[in-house]
């Protein structure tokens, strides 16, 4: 609606500090060169003053997971990017793949039963417990991950 203030997970784009947008195409490989240029940006303007382990940790879960699950059923695919940064509002990061997508609440909890043995599944639960909020959007192909600012 205009005149309303975003969603928490939106960043007016005239309030930003920094925005980042990348597209990664290949294996898991390529997730430690885009962290390093994310990061090194992020750290540079104090988006995520004193969180950037978390923030890194959770992009990284992400990215993971777009690349294992979204480009893997989706030969050919790549995984979009985006990070934001406002002063006000915090760090914004949006990673999207070409996959199926997924039904967040369809993830069983890693922390419970059989679970606890598994070697994987914890990505998700990761992400929730490392920044302050995430919402999955267009069918689970898209997380949109929020970090309030430094006080």
């Amino acid at each position: 609606m205009p005149g309303q203030p975003p969603a928490s997970c939106e960043f007016d784009s005239d309030k930003l500090l920094v925005q980042v947008d990348l597209t990664i195409s290949g294996g898991v490989e390529a997730i430690a060169p885009v962290l390093e240029k994310i990061m090194a940006i992020v750290k540079g303007m104090g988006c995520a003053r004193d969180r950037e382990f978390e923030v890194e940790l959770a992009l990284g879960e992400a990215l993971a997971n777009a690349i294992r699950h979204g480009i893997a059923r989706a030969p050919g695919g790549k995984v979009q990017c985006s990070v934001a940064c406002d002063r006000e509002r915090g760090m914004l990061i949006v990673v999207r793949d070409p996959g199926p997508g997924f039904d967040p609440a369809s993830i069983p909890s890693p922390v419970t039963g059989q679970n606890l043995f598994s070697t994987g599944g914890r990505g998700i639960f990761l992400i929730n417990r490392l920044v302050d909020e995430v919402r999955f959007e267009k069918g689970g192909t898209e997380i949109r991950m929020k970090v309030t600012p430094p006080r």
